[in-house]
């Protein structure tokens, strides 16, 4: 149980649900198999070996969120439509229209719906209902906000918040680059600029020092950093975006050696959660004060 990327939000001021009635809500909303006639289905699925929607580590919660897939690629209800139309245009003598070869891609979508394949997957939630924090393993803040539509959908109301810090991740970054990086983090060799301009000019680099005059000059010339790649304390390696996002995450061996020789799925299910939460718990604050400290909220 390692999160590979992390899509980070502050819960609700005063939120005060307990971990029972949670699990009572998300044991409700279900996942479903998809209807005969549904693109997709999406409900809470049990993020661990047992039947339950919420697990309980530590004081800190993982829930996930299932959604099952029909896998009808858009190419093959074209090329279906193509050779309709083509014999369509041989009986009535002229090729159909685009609103008749619309009706007809819709009735082929229709048609081929219940008998395509289904494909499910799930989207992981860390939930720190004492420090506030929400954390999902999503790689875009599109696929993060699946989770939290159906939340809002479950619990009727779920006004989350962005982390909104004082000095804006861009230019935090593009400081560390100038100068050196905060306490307690290393630079990678993983790096993108893009430039403000309207062209939007961007340089990509990739397993390459990041110390020398190159990236200097390239700051110098108005790009700023959209992704760096950190370590935090030797023991947590991730890429920084501009959007504070955190992606590729790594809990490097220092880190995982720390399980020991638990041979038990379930019990090595829970210690990978203690431990990936405990060090999410110290990086996030240390990267948040990195970044000049939260804002106050309005």
């Amino acid at each position: 149980m390692w999160f590979r990327n992390l899509q980070l939000y502050r819960l609700p001021s005063g939120w005060k649900i307990t971990a029972a009635d949670l699990e009572s809500r998300l044991a409700a909303r279900p996942l479903s198999p998809c209807g005969s006639q549904d693109m997709e289905s999406r409900g809470w699925v049990a993020p661990g070996g047992d039947d339950a929607c919420l697990r309980t580590v530590g004081g800190h919660w993982l829930i996930a969120l299932g959604v099952e897939a029909r896998l009808l690629p858009s190419s093959v209800v074209r090329q279906e439509a193509d050779a309709r139309a083509e014999s369509m245009a041989e009986k009535q003598g002229f090729r159909p229209g685009r609103k008749q070869l619309r009706e007809l891609r819709e009735q082929i979508t229709q048609e081929l719906l219940p008998r395509a394949f289904t494909r499910r997957r799930r989207v992981f939630a860390w939930i720190d209902p004492v420090g506030g924090w929400m954390g999902i393993d999503a790689p875009s803040p599109t696929r993060a906000e699946e989770v939290l539509e159906q939340l809002r959908d479950t619990l009727d109301d779920f006004p989350l918040a962005l982390p909104r810090t004082e000095r804006s991740p861009a230019a935090a970054m593009a400081a560390w680059l100038a100068e050196a990086p905060p306490a307690n983090f290393t630079i990678d060799e993983d790096c993108e600029l893009r430039s403000i301009s309207e062209e939007r000019a961007t340089v990509r680099y990739a397993h390459h020092p990041l110390d020398g005059g190159e990236i200097k000059d390239h700051l110098a010339a108005g790009k700023l950093p959209t992704k760096l790649a950190l370590t935090f304390n030797d023991r947590l390696s991730f890429v920084l975006t501009d959007k504070l996002e955190l992606k590729r995450l790594d809990f490097l061996d220092v880190v995982r050696e720390e399980l020991g020789n638990e041979d038990d799925a379930e019990a090595l299910f829970d210690a990978e959660f203690a431990l990936m939460t405990g060090e999410l718990l110290k990086l996030i604050p240390a990267l948040i004060e990195a970044l000049g400290g939260e804002m106050a909220a309005a």
